[in-house]
């Protein structure tokens, strides 16, 4: 039994089946091979610059002020160790599937199944979250230019009804409120948000008909939202009073943190790039640079944005401002940089989407390859050269939760799947034999540091500087919050991780990708972390009773 949830899959093999047949077992067109180094950095800024630079990072500066920008150099630290070991995976294994297929290689299938059902979760997620926030800018355009659609059609019930409640309460009046006006059918109120269904079908056909087009829209649109954000911080920066910058840091290092889950979904999305394998003209080469210049560029626009804005307006005035960037031009006066910010935003959630409708139907087209889920999904189409089935499941698999449901807890859901995946794809490099560069390979080496002594003196360091928690969350432990006991947990997890890189020699770059992923992780409100076992619950679910036995490796073992 545990023999057959290690078995693992050879790179040979993989390379052999993501070109041999589809599965109908025809002759199969390959996917094109369209993307260089440009398309996949254009790639990864249209999935990272996104709603989070227009919505969240707002109240992550109200939370830690100026000094919001640490958190996000400490993330961009953290991914960049995760990025390395993306960029040595993609150099090794150049087929789709991201880190499903990395962990498949290195770890075993039932790693490989969790990585890949843990990757759902954040693309699915992701788009519906953005799916919404796409949404909602996109009305307040309409109402820009006065043109109004039915509150019934623009929101979800939960919402709809919790507006409703708050009117009755403090007196105000429900008219025009959608659960006022909403029809009823069959003693239920049709409140839905159709702007966000549309857009999503909408994606959805452009991936669906090809690589080439898709590439081209996402290319325009970062080239947009880059002259947007560059024009921002053009003008912002004649309005910034550097008194708004003291103190720095109001709530201290604490108040930074609380940022973390909006911030770091932020940065979901550099490593969608790396399911697209298949269609660069050299992925060994040109992979790694995508994500690498990706993941660079945009935390470069992420802390000078950060620093306008919070220098323009105090960071206390955020508390609760969903569109941060328009709403400084409008505490200045220039409602019409607002509007065209508003704009930007429309295009970038937009890029968002169409990165991750991309992303996911190749993570679920390799897990059929590989016996996992039905055969169905890894057919390629035969004029467009994408994967068809799995591309249209995945459109109403988003477009149909982003109709009705609530967010209010789906972006830390979203950032506990991605973190635990990027703490797989760290421990599987990990897991890589060494190789030497040959002369004249171009592909991508991850330095080998060893990390015996390094790591060690690091742990020291940490926890030094967090004695005075560690020292109250063991004398309380009794009574501690859940929070503090996942703190508990990551110290004793970073103990053996450092014990056994001191024992082995293991690499400094994979292992400090897992400690600085596991510690955000632990950073999540932990009523996320119940959702999360519950999906991870069902996904094993399926596994045991579906994919394990119809596993293409079942036969041997």
């Amino acid at each position: 039994m545990l023999r057959s949830l290690l078995r693992k899959k050879s790179l040979t093999a993989i390379l052999k089946d993501a070109h041999s047949r589809d599965a109908h077992g025809h002759e199969s067109a390959e996917l094109r091979k369209v993307l260089g180094v440009r398309d996949l950095t254009s790639m990864g800024i249209a999935a990272v610059i996104g709603a989070g630079i227009f919505s969240t990072i707002g109240q992550a500066a109200y939370s830690g002020g100026p000094g919001v920008v640490f958190l996000f150099l400490i993330i961009t630290v953290a991914c960049g160790f995760t990025a390395l070991c993306y960029a040595e995976f993609a150099s090794r294994v150049p087929v789709a599937g991201s880190a499903y297929t990395y962990s498949y290689v290195t770890i075993g299938e039932i790693a490989a199944w969790v990585i890949g059902w843990a990757l759902i979760l954040e693309y699915a997620i992701g788009n519906v979250v953005v799916s919404i926030s796409w949404s909602s800018y996109f009305v307040n355009l309409l109402e820009g230019i006065h043109l109004h659609l039915p509150g019934w059609l623009i929101t979800d019930p939960k919402t709809a009804h919790m507006l409703y409640d708050a009117a009755v309460t403090q007196g105000k009046t429900t008219e025009g409120l959608a659960w006022a006006t909403a029809p009823m059918i069959g003693g239920y109120r049709l409140i839905i948000n159709v702007p966000a269904f549309t857009i999503v079908i909408l994606i959805t056909i452009l991936a669906y008909i090809g690589m080439r087009e898709s590439k081209k829209s996402a290319n325009f649109m970062v080239a947009l939202k880059l002259v947007v954000l560059a024009f921002v911080v053009a003008i912002g920066a004649f309005y910034i009073t550097t008194d708004n910058w003291t103190p720095f840091m109001p709530n201290g290092f604490t108040g930074v943190l609380q940022g973390v889950s909006a911030i770091f979904f932020a940065y979901i999305g550099f490593d969608a790039i790396s399911t697209t394998a298949e269609e660069c003209a050299n992925p060994q080469r040109d992979l790694p640079k995508g994500m690498i210049y990706s993941l660079l560029i945009c935390t470069l626009i992420y802390v000078i944005v950060t620093l306008v804005i919070t220098g323009m307006v105090n960071y206390s005035e955020f508390k609760g401002v969903a569109d941060p960037l328009a709403y400084v031009f409008d505490k200045i006066h220039l409602q019409k940089v607002g509007y065209i910010i508003s704009v930007s935003a429309v295009v970038a959630a937009t890029s968002v989407m169409l990165v991750f409708q991309i992303g996911q139907p190749r993570i679920w087209m390799s897990m059929s390859r590989d016996g996992l889920l039905p055969r169905k999904f890894a057919t390629i189409h035969p004029k467009f050269h994408t994967p068809s089935f799995a591309t249209v499941v995945t459109g109403f698999a988003v477009a149909i939760p982003a109709l009705f449901v609530d967010i209010s807890i789906v972006t830390d859901l979203c950032s506990i799947g991605t973190l635990f995946a990027f703490v797989l794809v760290c421990a599987g490099v990990m897991n890589l034999p060494r190789r030497q560069k040959a002369a004249g390979d171009k592909s991508f080496h991850m330095p080998h540091i060893n990390g015996q002594w390094i790591v060690p003196l690091l742990l020291l360091v940490f926890i030094y500087g967090y004695s005075t928690r560690i020292t109250d969350a063991f004398y309380n432990i009794s009574h501690e919050s859940h929070q503090e006991v996942l703190f508990l947990i990551f110290l004793l997890t970073a103990v053996v991780i450092t014990v056994l890189t001191f024992l082995r020699k293991l690499s400094f770059i994979p292992v400090m990708g897992m400690l600085f992923c596991l510690y955000l992780m632990i950073e999540i409100p932990a009523r996320s972390w119940m959702v999360f076992f519950i999906w991870m619950a069902l996904g094993l679910s399926i596994y045991f009773g579906y994919s394990r036995k119809r596993s293409k490796l079942a036969t041997s073992y």
